[in-house]
């Protein structure tokens, strides 16, 4: 199933998308000292003065943080321009926002603007907004469903390798230099390049071409591309079953998605995962690494390339979710890797609690810390993605990728607002707060998450049926009240809609 156009398209949606993602994540990191520095001397070239302490905590905290308000302004606009332009020009128009962000923040030490440089991690927040929603929109909806979760855990692995590719160029004999850092915020330019030659030479969603274009003979051809094979008419004709099951095609608003019964507990259960994963700790253990792996007697010099094993953990953990995901399926992963967070945060917050008293418990410290970021990244770490792609009918996607990106980046947002009141209110029991969290959404997800391995859309919809109260049938009831149609109607619609007027056989 796995065809090479399909491999080439995950792999290079994936890298000019959720590696960027990634990579935007930790390359701040290396080069805070230098930035913070050149903010400092901008300040005192312009004004004959240095800046104060918390005039330059300040103007550090937004660097950091704007990062996540552009991505929820990316996530917010995202469902137009899916619409209008579809999955696969929506990635490459997309490049746009990197570009320009990559030549904003990389020559902002040359033209003395640290404004340059706020202003480039907002724009890249905005492309990360749109590719974290366009993307596992796009993934979903050209793979077969045999290997749905496979492919769709691509956009989890590629986030992982983007934050270890920013680890490894921060490292001091690469970029993490005082006069090279801007070459770090440079390098994105790469992958944005690469998306924007391969992806035009691939084609566009079968399943957008088919049920919001209604371009038969485009679709076909997808299809054939991305499966390798000539007959599609099965594929073709169960997407036409979807549609026949919708009666229509036309995309909801946002307010329609939360009103539709048919589609309650799927849009309770995104929000539930999506907000899980931001909210279970990951972003809290980042904080503590260095402190940890001081505690335990490690140099300042080597602490950067020992941080490299989180990176490294990060994207095995993830490799081996995206290999086992269509044998073990969503469920899981996604509840088993919450149960082993809750396990290492208890222990963790002993270790830390106690690390003074024993010698060897800073160790411990450590193998918790690998240990969590790895059960994230097995199962909390990218399902939520793909389960977003597959809860929702074609009509609804856009609409259910935008709340998702919305509630992913609030969230986002709300731990690097909140998480240095709680560390500084509880200390090292704040680790507590988050094994509540992944309690809470393992619990939620162990009562009401089907199983969707291997299903069609409309099978995971009938999964949900009875927890809705309605029946697969009642969905157009709900979606348009009105605006029925019939299924031959549908099925003349479509007919009409063939290119030059001519009728595929076997299809319709």
């Amino acid at each position: 199933n796995w065809s090479g156009s399909l491999i080439i398209a995950s792999l290079t949606g994936a890298f000019g998308s959720s590696f960027l993602y990634g990579y935007n994540l930790s390359v701040v990191n290396a080069p805070a000292v230098h930035i913070k520095k050149f903010y400092n001397e901008t300040w005192e070239r312009r004004y004959g003065f240095s800046v104060d302490e918390s005039t330059l905590t300040l103007l550090w905290s937004i660097t950091v943080s704007i990062f996540a308000i552009g991505g929820l302004v990316g996530a917010i606009i995202v469902t137009p321009i899916v619409k209008f332009f579809g999955r696969k020009c929506t990635l490459i128009l997309n490049n746009v926002f990197a570009v320009t962000a990559a030549l904003l923040m990389s020559l902002s030490l040359l033209a003395g603007s640290f404004e340059m440089l706020i202003l480039g991690r907002i724009i890249m927040g905005v492309d990360a907004g749109i590719s974290l929603s366009a993307l596992p929109m796009y993934l979903s909806e050209i793979s077969p469903k045999e290997i749905r979760g496979s492919l769709g855990q691509v956009t989890a692995i590629f986030i992982c390798i983007g934050v270890f590719t920013g680890q490894v160029l921060g490292l001091p004999e690469i970029f993490g230099q005082e006069s090279r850092w801007p070459y770090l915020f440079g390098a994105i330019i790469v992958p944005s390049l690469i998306q924007a030659v391969v992806l035009p030479f691939l084609p566009e969603s079968p399943r957008y071409l088919l049920l919001e274009k209604h371009n038969t003979s485009k679709a076909e051809k997808a299809f054939q591309t991305f499966l390798g094979k000539d007959d599609v008419s099965h594929e073709v004709e169960e997407v036409l079953a979807e549609s026949r099951i919708q009666r229509n095609t036309k995309l909801v608003s946002i307010l329609q998605l939360l009103r539709t019964r048919a589609v309650r507990w799927q849009v309770i259960t995104v929000v539930v995962t999506m907000g899980c994963y931001q909210l279970c700790g990951l972003n809290a253990i980042w904080y503590y690494t260095n402190n940890i792996f001081s505690e335990a007697g490690i140099s300042h010099e080597t602490i950067p390339y020992v941080t490299l094993s989180t990176g490294a953990v990060e994207t095995v953990a993830a490799v081996f979710s995206g290999l086992v995901i269509e044998r073990l399926g969503r469920r899981p992963l996604l509840i088993g890797g919450f149960g082993l967070m809750i396990v290492f945060f208890a222990v963790l917050t002993v270790s830390l609690t106690l690390q003074k008293t024993v010698y060897w418990l800073p160790y411990l410290s450590i193998f918790c810390i690998l240990a969590i970021i790895a059960s994230f990244c097995i199962g909390p770490g990218g399902i939520p993605f793909v389960l977003t792609g597959e809860f929702f009918q074609q009509s609804q996607r856009p609409a259910a990728f935008m709340i998702a990106g919305t509630v992913n980046w609030l969230s986002n947002f709300a731990v690097g607002l909140l998480f240095p009141f709680i560390q500084s209110g509880l200390q090292t029991y704040c680790f507590l707060v988050f094994a509540a969290i992944c309690f809470a959404g393992a619990t939620y997800l162990f009562f009401v998450l089907p199983e969707t391995k291997n299903k069609t859309f409309n099978e995971i919809s009938q999964a949900f049926a009875k927890r809705n109260k309605v029946s697969l049938e009642m969905q157009e009831i709900n979606h348009y009240p009105g605006e029925r149609k019939s299924s031959a109607e549908q099925e003349s619609d479509f007919t009409s809609s063939v290119d030059n007027g001519e009728t595929k056989k076997g299809i319709v």
